[in-house]
């Protein structure tokens, strides 16, 4: 059975920082692409950015040099560090994983106020 579990969400304010993690189980965490998705109340969900199992990046424009996307295999997490947090930020973040199959986390929110 795949788990996406992602956690570290909260509220904090304008120019802050949060650090979200997803731990994955079920899957051969290695070969999968990892990305973290966002959706705010009214939105599309998103891509924020993604890292592929050779740790090519990628990044939206509206959280490049910001946000920093990471991998640690040993402990199949993914991880993103959230810098420079803004009021437009505020969503739901879901963390995902495909190698064929996509999988999803349950989301965690975030919220920043101004």
């Amino acid at each position: 059975q795949v788990q996406l579990v992602e956690s570290g969400g909260g509220l904090v304010q304008a120019g802050g920082s949060l650090r979200l993690s997803c731990a994955a189980s079920g899957i051969i965490f290695r070969v999968n692409t990892m990305a973290w998705y966002r959706q705010a109340p009214g939105k599309q969900r998103e891509l924020v950015a993604q890292i592929t199992p050779v740790r090519n990046l990628d990044y939206a424009d509206s959280v490049k040099g910001r946000f920093t996307i990471s991998r640690d295999n040993a402990k199949n997490t993914v991880y993103l560090q959230m810098n420079s947090l803004k009021p437009e930020d505020t969503a739901v973040y879901y963390c995902l994983a495909y190698s064929g199959s996509n999988y999803w986390g349950q989301g965690t929110q975030v919220t920043v106020s101004s």
